[in-house]
């Protein structure tokens, strides 16, 4: 039996059944315990970053195990069923960044709401939230019966593998598709969560969907104790099991243990003035995640022009790649409502001694990251499974692109603060300009020397520029923004 962990925290047997619970709890019950106002301007800086960052980096590095662990088992199936799997990511991550945009939305519209004391828009908000997920769904179902074939046509080049990974991949992605219920309402209700600060919650559902998937993996690819074998596509059953068991658990959360919002869907009526509002904010992370897609369909049809297993060998990097960026966006989020509060509060110190440490701090990380793959590639791509063919490919372009590590994560920090002090448009500029106006073309460019060695220069590259662009606009941001903000109030 599940309980809410406010019900477990006041139970009579709680130190011995909800130890696990409690050490969680007590990470951030400084947080709780005082308005989070006080808390955001006045406890220490680092205590406070990595107080509200720590809870958001384990929920994404379970979701990073996930991801890597599901690439690994598939692996074993063969090289192709690597690829066809790989393939499959442009329009997933499509799937992903509809879902994560609306709930985006959806959680500002929320959280403003409650804050101004309008509970019936809250409401509102999260009905036609719900709503918009529905349609979602509904779309990407129709898109996976319809589009998946001529989708993996377009990435595959005319190679004696491709046919196989065609069947493959259409056979996984059309699951994927056909059952994504589960990954839209996962993401809304766990927005819904977060609108009212219950992360907690968050970390039990994507926890408890991952552990499924990964369980699962094996048992359905494999055929073990007695289930069919279905290969990849058992990888497709483990996944939507995974998060229709996470969507699930975040449904009972939301009726149980957030009493702050009510929805009501059986008199709900689509309202076209919140549907606005939540996209005005929801789109430009649409736009932003969509992004990826594009350019990873880019990359692999030009991967694909030399080789399958080059397609599969970018696959595994950006498997690879969670483990090192997702602690980076767990400090990302918590970093920017931090700097967004002091800066309405006029605290300039406060907002730039947070800015600096989550730079420090992400660029040790991604630091870490670089040292472990040049240091660990072949082990890395063996993990896979790795041919003497990919060991060839992958080895000097795992070492390649993991340079640009060097450079990511003060972008990614600094393209943040932007958005926390309400210049969105100068993130999505640069996030534009680095995937689709300098990666996309120089990875083509390269790909013309017939080298495919060169073509994973297109990333080092893409990073520079985005440092460049990066710094000019930071330097801009700070002469007209933070600069005018003068001596702190409390000083």
């Amino acid at each position: 039996m599940l309980y809410c962990a406010d019900t477990i925290y006041n139970w009579p047997q709680r130190d011995k059944v909800a130890a696990p619970f409690l050490e969680v709890q007590k990470m951030s019950a400084e947080l709780t315990q005082e308005p989070r106002e006080n808390k955001m301007g006045t406890m220490p800086v680092g205590r406070l970053l990595f107080s509200m960052s720590l809870p958001m980096v384990l929920s994404m590095l379970i979701q990073a195990l996930y991801n890597v662990v599901d690439s690994i088992f598939v692996a074993q199936i063969s090289e192709n069923a690597l690829t066809a799997v790989s393939l499959a990511f442009p329009f997933q991550n499509l799937m992903i960044a509809i879902a994560v945009g609306t709930g985006v939305g959806v959680n500002a519209l929320l959280s403003r709401s409650l804050g101004e004391k309008r509970v019936e828009l809250a409401n509102k908000a999260a009905e036609n939230g719900i709503f918009l997920t529905l349609i979602s769904c509904l779309l990407f179902m129709v898109l996976g019966t319809a589009l998946v074939q001529p989708f993996y046509l377009a990435q595959a080049a005319d190679e004696a593998a491709a046919t196989e990974i065609i069947t493959l991949g259409t056979g996984y992605l059309s699951l994927c598709s056909l059952l994504c219920a589960g990954l839209f309402l996962e993401i809304m209700m766990e927005r819904l969560l977060q609108s009212t600060g219950r992360t907690f919650y968050t970390m039990i559902t994507q926890g408890t969907g991952a552990v499924i998937n990964i369980v699962l993996d094996p048992i359905l690819i494999f055929g073990l104790f007695g289930f069919p074998r279905l290969g990849v596509n058992g990888a497709a059953v483990a996944t939507v099991a995974g998060q229709f068991v996470a969507a699930a658990l975040a449904i009972l959360f939301n009726l149980k243990c957030n009493p702050d919002i009510h929805p009501r869907l059986r008199t709900f009526r689509p309202d076209g003035a919140i549907i606005r509002q939540i996209y005005t904010v929801g789109a430009p992370s649409i736009v932003m995640n969509s992004i990826g897609s594009v350019m990873t369909f880019g990359l692999n049809k030009i991967l694909f022009s030399f080789t399958s297993t080059a397609t599969a060998v970018l696959g595994i990097y950006f498997k690879f790649q969670s483990f090192v960026f997702m602690p980076i966006f767990g400090l990302n989020n918590g970093m920017v409502p931090i700097v967004a509060y002091n800066y309405g509060a006029q605290k300039k110190k406060r907002m730039l001694d947070t800015v600096r440490l989550s730079v420090f701090t992400a660029i040790g990380i991604m630091l870490l990251g670089l040292l472990c793959i040049q240091c660990f590639a072949p082990q890395i791509l063996l993990l896979f499974k790795a041919s003497d063919d990919m060991l060839a490919i992958g080895v000097p372009a795992l070492k390649t692109v993991s340079l640009s590590f060097i450079f990511a994560g003060y972008c990614i920090i600094v393209s943040s603060m932007f958005q926390a002090l309400g210049n969105g448009l100068l993130s999505m500029t640069i996030s534009i300009l680095r995937q689709l106006v300098v990666l996309l073309p120089a990875a083509w460019l390269l790909s013309l020397s017939g080298e495919v060695s060169l073509v994973w220069w297109a990333f080092p590259i893409a990073e520079i520029f985005s440092v460049v662009l990066c710094t000019v606009f930071l330097c801009y941001i700070y002469r007209k923004v933070i600069q005018p903000m003068g001596t702190d109030p409390a000083l």
